[in-house]
């Protein structure tokens, strides 16, 4: 299985021949569609979802999404592609086994609504929140990507998640809107307090799960 880490949050994984990217969204790379055979949203806000994106795709290539069933009012033009997705169920996307888990959004203030959101474990080893810290307390997770940066959390509670989690290797998510100061501050602070290997990827960097 190769990773890619792409902009923010999009992360593309190919496996025997098949292409799932999960989170294409405004501040990602297109490049990380190409080829796609499914896509997996966690949730709806435009950093993790760019509908143009996954439209301009559509007219290369066709494939399957799969989100949140609240998705569908946001999906204008690809409703026919899409296959609603309920927390605790289980499904293939691209030929790759995924679990969801969670079910909402982490709460980014009282006075803003929160939408629901799934977190995706794929293939038993790779697990990716989208804007959420829930730990999925039924398996050992071999690869984190952890959100570092948000309005909806802080360090020590992406930490805490880190360590809740206890996966083999981290690698950095949800870090667009960071410029370089930021990120050496918070990938200093991840890699000194945290026991096991965590690492933030330049966009456009391939690993094997």
């Amino acid at each position: 299985m190769r990773l890619t880490k792409y902009g923010h949050s999009c992360i593309r994984i190919e496996h025997d021949g098949g292409v799932l990217v999960i989170d294409p969204g405004v501040v990602s790379e297109r490049e990380a569609l190409d080829g796609v055979d499914a896509v997996l949203i966690t949730h709806e806000h435009t950093d993790h979802l760019h509908v143009e994106a996954l439209t301009a795709q559509r007219e290369r290539r066709p494939f399957t999404l799969h989100g949140p069933a609240s998705l569908t009012s946001t999906l204008d033009g690809l409703a026919d592609l899409f296959e609603p997705v309920e927390p605790g169920s289980g499904f293939a996307a691209a030929g790759i086994p995924v679990r969801a888990y969670g079910g909402r959004h982490a709460v980014i203030h009282p006075d803003i609504p929160v939408v629901d959101n799934l977190a995706y474990l794929v293939d038993d080893r790779v697990y990716h929140p989208g804007d959420s810290l829930v730990v999925p307390d039924d398996v050992q997770i071999d690869t984190l990507f952890l959100p570092i940066h948000a309005p909806w959390t802080k360090f020590s509670e992406s930490l805490d998640f880190l360590r809740a989690v206890g996966p083999r290797r981290a690698y950095a998510l949800h870090d667009g809107y960071l410029n370089d100061n930021g990120l050496g501050v918070l990938n200093g602070n991840f890699s000194r307090l945290h026991e096991g290997e965590y690492r933030w990827l330049e966009p456009g960097t391939r690993v094997d799960a």
